[in-house]
């Protein structure tokens, strides 16, 4: 049966219950703390004291909660039990049935009135049980100790927290007494430390091991003096002091073999730390830290650190900030360790292996390739690495704060996850302006099956995408009304990525631009709120499917044209040879009645049917997003100033613009510098003129 205890530094108030036999000093110790004298007429019962946080050395307000058996019945003890935080077992040093009672009758009824099971696996099930501490009262009263006994018990009953002889009459270990119960509470035992064996739990063990993970900032397994000040500061507000970590260092080189090495802690000295500090009763010590990278009283995360509030407009998305970006980037250059500029497979590994699943939060399923760029052996390069953690804030903030958290972000960083974050402005002011502050947009991919849609995703990651053949894909589209379609094709459709993730330049900017394949399973299909919704829409058909068209069409005319997001539309396979499509309008007349751009034609390869790179699909629909309801900024951002005209004059060519004629350029770049040099002089003049005449005023 293992056991959990709840426990929390947390807590607004601790509880404590006293019971035992009649006549054993239940209600003279509570009256000695109190009163700090001995009483000699004692109450069968005392009254609930409350003590204030002030006067306590946890600073927690205390309730102390006495039982008489004559005045309470068995339903009241046993509520009284259940609203209590921790359960003092008071026994008579000098009577050993009121200590064998303790073993025959009180712990059997506490772990019976209180004990829920926590969770099952398999036969071993865990139980969330109440911390109890054993009082041995009336140490004034016999020579020998009872301690001896008593440590038998707490191997037993894993529950009991501690044991502590006092004795009312003198005043001895009242006060301690009453700080063991709070501690029991508020830095328990048990779910750090298994009695019998001497050693860590588990569930302590794995948690230690990831704190010093995160710690090893520079990732050789060791935590040097920097490391160390630098996890000293962090836990406790304070440098380790040099003279305070040379006797750690002499303590572990003298008691644990491979303690020390290279003057540095090893993980198996960091661990023989915490059983020191438990061992001598520092149990806050140990709570303190784990406290501080995330863990709660059941050594689980807690949901506050795991998951900070970050309230969301509808209509805005998430980012990852500059002091996110930078984290990310000391966690890829930790890892790499060969400086090769990509994670292999054994070091991503190692980057997560401080994670709970020991897995990447994109999953240990997927292929990278198939999602973000990547080098010749499909490891993760630095740029990919961002590109993976840009589509993770973007399309799941809570998994991306989880995992920062996992990673030792607001241990280095010393802040919350939510500055690693950066929540957009609301898209409704992003209309109104006519651009956008957002780095990061998402297009959707629409299009009938076997329109080219994963290849087009694909070409945006790889020079040379190997998705499937063309006759395949044709053959696909020919049959995407056929309801009895193999499962192969399913199959095939279902393992497609369904983002594809990369940077472009807007205007000399830097841009993520992140693809969704949009399923369409059935031509007959509606199209979901969150299929529709995005920066960009991307809207596909085969050039070689007379059928094609009229899909995108369709879903053109009815999700589009009334709504403000700017529509591309890609002629897809444009290597090959174009037919008529049996729709009532073709793609250039549809694409001039409802004011959209000419279509893009593409095909995958190092260059397009028009000669232009392949990419520069990508880079329009980056800019279009860029710029929603701005279509001049989509052609002209850049036409006011000549010297920046000739600069990004490849730019302006992605949509089309590029004059045959360039001399039409040159005389308008000379008309532009000749009006510029026109309003100098006239400026000078004006300027002038102006200063003659206030000089003779």
């Amino acid at each position: 049966m293992g056991v959990y205890r709840g426990g929390s530094a947390n807590k607004r108030n601790v509880r404590i219950l006293l019971v035992g036999d009649p006549g054993v000093g239940k209600t003279s110790l509570i009256l000695s703390l109190v009163s700090e004298e001995f009483p000699e007429e004692v109450p069968p019962k005392c009254e609930e004291i409350t003590i204030p946080a002030d006067v306590t050395p946890e600073q927690v307000p205390t309730n102390i909660v006495d039982y008489n058996a004559t005045e309470q019945t068995d339903e009241t003890l046993e509520a009284e039990m259940r609203r209590a935080h921790v359960v003092c077992i008071v026994y008579s040093a000098s009577d050993q049935e009121s200590l064998d009672r303790v073993v025959s009758y009180w712990l059997p009824l506490i772990r019976e009135c209180c004990s829920e099971p926590r969770n099952h696996d398999g036969d071993n099930v865990q139980y969330q049980m109440k911390p109890i501490v054993l009082v041995g009262n009336k140490i004034d009263l016999v020579d020998t100790s009872t301690i001896d006994n008593v440590l038998g018990i707490m191997e037993e009953y894993p529950e009991v927290e501690s044991c502590i002889e006092c004795s009312a009459k003198t005043l001895k270990n009242i006060s301690e007494m009453f700080y063991y119960a709070q501690k029991a509470v508020l830095h328990p035992t048990s779910p750090l430390f298994i009695m019998e064996n001497q050693d860590l739990t588990e569930a302590c063990k794995q948690a230690l091991i990831r704190i010093f993970k995160v710690c090893d900032i520079d990732g050789d397994g060791l935590l040097n003096d920097y490391e160390l000040n630098h996890f000293q500061r962090r836990c406790f507000n304070a440098p380790l002091q040099p003279q305070i970590l040379d006797e750690v260092k002499a303590v572990l080189q003298h008691n644990v073999p491979n303690g020390i090495e290279n003057d540095s802690v090893t993980l198996k000295g960091f661990l023989f730390l915490h059983i020191l500090f438990i061992q001598r009763g520092r149990n806050e010590t140990t709570w303190a830290v784990l406290r501080k990278f995330g863990y709660d009283e059941n050594l689980d995360f807690s949901r506050e650190y795991l998951y900070p509030p970050l309230k969301i407009p509808s209509t805005s998305s998430t980012e990852i900030s500059h002091r996110g970006t930078r984290f990310l980037t000391h966690l890829f250059d930790r890892h790499d360790k060969d400086r090769d500029g990509a994670l292999s497979v054994k070091e991503l590994a190692n980057v997560f292996s401080a994670c709970p699943n020991g897995l990447p939060p994109w999953g240990k399923g997927k292929n990278c390739c198939d999602i973000v760029p990547t080098n010749e052996m499909g490891w993760l390069t630095h740029h990919g690495w961002l590109c993976q953690w840009t589509l993770l804030c973007l399309t799941n903030h809570l998994k991306y704060l989880e995992y920062l958290a996992y990673l030792g972000y607001n241990i280095h960083e010393n802040d919350s996850q939510l500055t690693a974050i950066q929540v957009t402005r609301e898209k409704r002011l992003d209309l109104a302006k006519k651009q956008t502050s957002r780095n990061v947009f998402t297009c959707h991919v629409i299009g009938p099956q076997g329109s080219g849609k994963t290849v087009f995703c694909q070409s945006f990651i790889k020079d040379d995408p190997q998705i499937t053949n063309p006759k395949s894909r044709r053959s696909k589209s020919k049959s995407r009304t056929n309801n009895s379609s193999t499962s192969a094709e399913e199959k095939v459709f279902e393992e497609s990525p369904r983002y594809c993730v990369n940077t472009v330049q807007v205007y000399g900017q830097e841009k993520f631009l992140v693809l969704r394949d949009v399923e369409v399973r059935q031509i007959t299909d509606p199209l979901m709120p969150d299929e529709v919704n995005c920066d960009v829409a991307c809207l596909l058909y085969d050039t070689c499917d007379d059928k094609s068209f009229e899909y995108i069409a369709r879903i053109y005319i009815k999700y589009f044209a009334q709504s403000s997001i700017p529509v591309l539309i890609v002629a897809t396979k444009s290597d090959l040879e174009d037919v008529r499509q049996d729709y009532v309008l073709q793609p250039d007349q549809f694409c001039a009645k409802y004011n959209l751009l000419p279509p893009q034609r593409f095909a995958s390869g190092s260059k397009n049917i028009i000669g232009d790179s392949i990419k520069d699909v990508y880079v329009k629909l980056a800019t279009m997003a860029a710029f929603p309801r701005f279509q001049a900024a989509w052609i002209l951002f850049y036409k006011h100033r000549f010297v920046q005209l000739c600069q990004h004059a490849t730019h302006l060519k992605y949509f089309g613009l590029s004059p045959d004629e360039p001399l039409l350029w040159w005389k308008a770049g000379l008309g532009l510098a000749a009006a510029s040099v026109v309003g100098y002089f006239v400026m000078k003049i004006f300027s002038s003129n102006t200063t003659s005449s206030s000089t003779f005023r």
